[in-house]
Order: structure tokens, then sequence, then C-alpha cells
């Protein structure tokens, strides 16, 4: 019975998770133009019910932009979190080949941890020259380390099980022992570390855009939007901020819980 509950509740939370994504890649087929329609006469129009959550700058709808945005960020941060798990994994059953390998990767990740992450992603983000593309390389690039030390941490205890000796004594390839052994432990540790990094990738993702060197300002960016209402702010115009920022806050803290249930589960 313990072990079922875990498992039952993160059934639920993937099950919610995926409605989750068919509803943000429903609306953004379904918002069309409207997170860039501009309406002068109804500038900075407060909450209400002819604008459910007010309007910015140019008229445009908040909500509709703010849904564009988590729509936005949900998918670079499966992009990113889906990339960074494959350099992990790949990296990681690398390692098992030889000691040689083994200490290259080492020392690859600890240098990537030792330098700050947001430092790296600027650097990166700028050097590739912004742009939906480069940040999702930069996350993914700033966030494989972690994994790649919990995984190679997994695969050399599995190297040294007896029936992968036994595997070996029997003449099986390293390629078999690898699809066979190695792959399938590595799995399930995968998809709960690429479950964990999906709200650091979308929050960071957030902090490019809102530095600057993220997604263009054509897009309707969740960090684009927080970065415009900081002009505003002072002036009472408090939705600009707010809405967005909770949208943001919430969409990550489901998907965190999501990831915790699964670990939990697995």
């Amino acid at each position: 019975m313990k072990t079922t509950q875990p498992r039952l509740r993160a059934l639920v939370c993937s099950s919610l998770l995926a409605l989750l994504l068919l509803a943000l890649l429903y609306a953004q087929w379904w918002l069309g133009d409207l997170p860039t329609r501009m309406q002068f006469e109804a500038r900075l129009a407060p909450p209400g019910l002819d604008h459910w959550l007010g309007t910015d700058a140019l008229g445009r709808e908040l909500w509709a932009r703010t849904l564009a945005g988590l729509a936005l960020s949900f998918q670079v941060g499966f992009l990113a979190a889906l990339l960074g798990s494959a350099i992990a994994l790949g990296l990681a059953l690398l390692a098992t080949f030889s000691s040689r390998l083994d200490a290259l990767i080492s020392m690859l990740i600890d240098t990537l941890l030792s330098v700050p992450h947001l430092v790296l992603l600027l650097l990166i983000a700028f050097a590739l020259g912004g742009g939906l593309q480069a940040v999702v390389i930069a996350v993914a690039i700033t966030h494989w380390p972690g994994l790649a030390r919990v995984l190679r941490a997994e695969l050399l205890q599995l190297r040294a099980a007896p029936y992968i000796g036994i595997s070996r004594a029997l003449g099986k390839s390293r390629g078999f022992i690898l699809l066979h052994h190695f792959l399938p432990h590595a799995l399930p540790h995968c998809l709960v570390g690429a479950l964990l990094l999906f709200p650091h990738a979308i929050l960071h993702e957030a902090a490019l855009t809102f530095l600057g060197v993220g997604l263009s300002p054509s897009q309707p960016a969740i960090g684009l939007l927080l970065a415009d209402a900081m002009r505003y702010l002072s002036g009472g115009y408090w939705w600009l901020g707010v809405f967005p920022g909770l949208g943001l806050l919430l969409m990550v803290l489901s998907i965190e819980r999501i990831a915790s249930s699964a670990r939990r589960a697995l």
C-alpha cells in the first residue's frame, strides 16, 4: 500500500502535466495574434471585466501575453531539459568505458559546476547571439553536470555488479552490456533528472530574457514582460508584474511537485 500511493500520485501528477502541456499548446494556437494586438485606446487599463488581467503600455491584453509567455517558457524548458539530460546520459555512459574517459568527464563536470550558473548562461547566450536556439543551448550546457554526476555514480556502481561480470564472462560485447544493462538502469534516473531540470531551465530562460540576452523582444516571453513591468511598477501599474510573475511561479512549482512525486515513485 505504501509503495502504491507514491506511484498513483506520480501518475496523477504526470497526467496533469500532460493536460497542462496540451492546454498551453492549444492556447498558443487559439490565441493567434491576440498577444501582440495593440489597442491604444485601452493603454495601461487595470484588470476588469473588459480586460481580465489588464493591458500593457501598448494596450495588449496581459492575460493573452502571459499565457503565450508561459507556453514559450514551457517549450524552452522542455527542449533544454531534454537536451541537457541527453548530454548527461551520454557522458555518464561514456565514463564507464575506461578510467581515462572517466577522469576526463569528472574533470569536465567539476569545472562546469565550479562556474556560477548565471555567469556561464550569460556568456554562452551572448556568444551565440541570443534567440530561442541560443537560450536552449545555453541552459542545456549549464544544467547537465549535476545530473551527469549522479548518473555516473550509479553506472560505476553498476559496473561492479556480479551479473555484469557474468555477461562479460559469457562473451557479451560492450555494446550489448551498454544497451541491455546500463541503459535500462539509467533511464529512470535520467527521466527524474530531466523533470527536476525542467523548472530550473524555465527560470533561467526567464532570467536571461529579463537581462536582455535571451529571447527576441518581439516574442511575449515572461522575462520580457517582467522587464517591461519594471518601468511602470512605480506608477502603480502593479498588474504588469504580478500576473506574469505569479503565472511563472505556479507553473514552476507545479512541475517541481510532479518531479518530486516521480522521484519518490521510481
